[in-house]
């Protein structure tokens, strides 16, 4: 064994292991903070700066100058918790005689009978965002986009108005004894879904997240699919598309089930 002492410069085992620490470190710190930000094909970095920074969370100045714009229209609607909550009486007489165009499809009362959605009872903010997403082409439908091209800001606050202070009606599929499937109560934690009911009712209800009891089992499944498929995307924030490509065939069924058995 050496006569020097345990932490001297000259013991050469301590001079070893620390020169081998110090090396893992260099190497480690190198790799994280470079190399594999530099290697994400995804992350468009302009040098080894930016990897640093992107790396250590730290916000990074676009050299582009220019954010990168999605090829589609999205939804200009900005959601409040307040948002249309105090309407006036003026603005749902004047939905009620709007409304007359919509029965056809939502049912005079608002009920349908035809698997569109039930409109009665629904939060104004988001018959009003929807309403306006068909007309800007954020959401596309062949019925609803030429019908919403001819509406002004004013006539879609007023069916929207209209439609919220409407009672919610049971559906004629009412099954208070329907158990709520896991996707709805707990989500999936380790496929990053919340539980659908954190938005839409029974938990919490986040603005401009529609209320789903009643609504058509077909109507629901077609939107889940949609929003998988990205054929529909005026979602805020991809929240809903996020969602829907990672719940199964099965879970999309259970839900739109669920929630067509619910008052």
């Amino acid at each position: 064994m050496s006569d020097q002492p345990l932490f001297s410069r000259r013991n050469p085992w301590f001079s070893i292991s620390v020169g081998v620490t110090a090396g893992i470190a260099v190497l480690a710190t190198i790799t994280g903070l470079i190399l594999l930000p530099l290697a994400q094909p995804d992350l468009k970095l302009s040098g080894i700066w930016d990897a640093i920074c992107s790396a250590a969370g730290v916000p990074r100045v676009s050299s582009q100058g220019n954010a990168i714009q999605p090829d589609f229209k999205t939804s200009n609607v900005v959601m409040t918790s307040e948002m249309l909550t105090k309407p006036n009486q003026v603005s749902i007489g004047r939905g009620a005689t709007l409304a007359q165009r919509c029965a056809i499809c939502h049912g005079p009362q608002g009920v349908s009978d035809a698997n569109s959605p039930n409109l009665a009872g629904q939060f104004a903010a988001v018959t009003y965002k929807e309403l306006n997403d068909f007309k800007t082409g954020a959401r596309v439908n062949v019925v609803m986009s030429p019908f919403a091209a001819t509406m002004s800001n004013q006539d879609m606050l007023d069916v929207a108005a209209y439609y919220a202070y409407l009672p919610r009606v049971p559906s004629s599929n009412l099954d208070p004894k329907i158990i709520a499937p896991a996707i709805v109560t707990t989500g999936a934690p380790m496929r990053n879904i919340a539980p659908c009911g954190s938005c839409h009712g029974d938990i919490d209800n986040k603005a401009g997240s529609p209320w789903l009891g009643g609504q058509s089992a077909v109507y629901v499944k077609a939107q889940l699919q949609a929003f998988a498929s990205g054929t529909r995307r005026n979602d805020i924030s991809q929240q809903m598309r996020n969602i829907a490509r990672q719940m199964t065939a099965d879970e999309i069924d259970q839900v739109a089930h669920y929630y067509e058995a619910q008052p």
